[in-house]
């Protein structure tokens, strides 16, 4: 016996997915970026440098995701070529987000700030990307 989903219930279960993938994405990453901080604390990066501890860069992590869901839906949506557009905009951003990083290492605008925290920093925004980005793949199949 075949039974058919109403679309009502079809959406919702999409959504359900999408948002359970995204969840899932954002608890590895977090994860991912405890293990970054915890290494460069070892190596010598202040344990009390205020972006490597846990509230700071797990509220970072989690809003990354979020954003970068939001950006990639509206990219699903309103380009001629999505795929296009994202295989130029992904890289770009994940360049432009080393600005701050870059700048807060030349103006030191947190007190203890060292080189290897800051490349934890960088390196944080590369494990959002590397997570979130397959996340939001397999979230825009199952919508």
């Amino acid at each position: 016996m075949v039974t058919t989903v109403p679309a009502e219930q079809a959406a919702t279960r999409s959504r359900t997915r999408t948002i359970l993938t995204l969840v899932t994405a954002a608890v590895i990453a977090v994860a991912a970026n405890t293990v970054v901080a915890a290494v460069a604390v070892a190596t010598g990066a202040p344990a009390t440098y205020g972006p490597l501890t846990f509230p700071a860069y797990g509220l970072f992590t989690v809003i990354g995701v979020a954003l970068g869901w939001f950006g990639w839906s509206l990219v699903q949506r309103k380009a001629r070529d999505p795929r296009r557009t994202l295989t130029i905009l992904v890289p770009a951003v994940t360049v432009a987000s080393f600005l701050p990083d870059v700048l807060l290492l030349v103006l030191g605008f947190i007190p203890g700030t060292t080189t290897g925290a800051v490349i934890a920093l960088m390196v944080m925004h590369l494990v959002v990307v590397a997570v979130a980005v397959p996340a939001y793949a397999f979230a825009s199949r199952i919508r």
